[in-house]
């Protein structure tokens, strides 16, 4: 699934990252700091560098985790995943929200996701197999990527999916 295909102009992911901005504010006045990502593309990445789901997203936004992260700044130490259930007609489309939270910095960094279910099929095999789906942002992956771990990926599913790959 393209970028133009599941991001941009469809109102599903319009009201996504309403939802970011609001969560992200309800961070704010609670005297957090909140990053909300806007990526430009989600696919996944099965390769010796990394697995897992690929979050492109812009330089400038990279760079703001970048230093947040890398600098040591900030250690994520908490996620909250909101998963949004399909709708009528949706197929293989599958919507979430990774709100990734240092608790000691008050700092969240918000990370709207929306991906082809089928195409990452092996990927949540996998992370469902390991406990552990990765969540990669980058703005350019051969320059480097900020890694987010989840320990439950079935947060990032439907039921439905997790029984039908079962049954096969």
């Amino acid at each position: 699934m393209t970028a133009e295909d599941s991001m941009g102009t469809d109102a599903v992911w319009d009201d996504l990252l309403e939802d970011a901005a609001g969560i992200a504010e309800e961070y704010r006045e609670e005297g957090w700091d909140a990053v909300v990502l806007e990526p430009t593309d989600v696919s996944p990445v099965e390769s010796d560098d990394r697995t897992g789901l690929d979050v492109a997203v812009s330089q400038s936004a990279y760079e703001l985790v970048e230093g947040l992260i890398e600098d040591g700044d900030v250690t994520i130490s908490a996620a909250d995943v909101y998963y949004r259930p399909l709708e009528e007609g949706d197929g293989d489309r599958r919507v979430a929200l990774a709100v990734e939270r240092d608790e000691e910095t008050e700092t969240a960094v918000l990370v709207p996701l929306v991906y082809d279910v089928s195409a990452c099929r092996s990927v949540f095999e996998t992370a469902l197999l390991e406990a552990e789906l990765l969540v990669h942002v980058a703005a350019d992956p051969v320059a480097g990527w900020v890694t987010f771990s989840h320990d439950d990926p079935s947060l990032f599913l439907e039921e439905s999916d997790v029984q039908a790959w079962s049954e096969e």
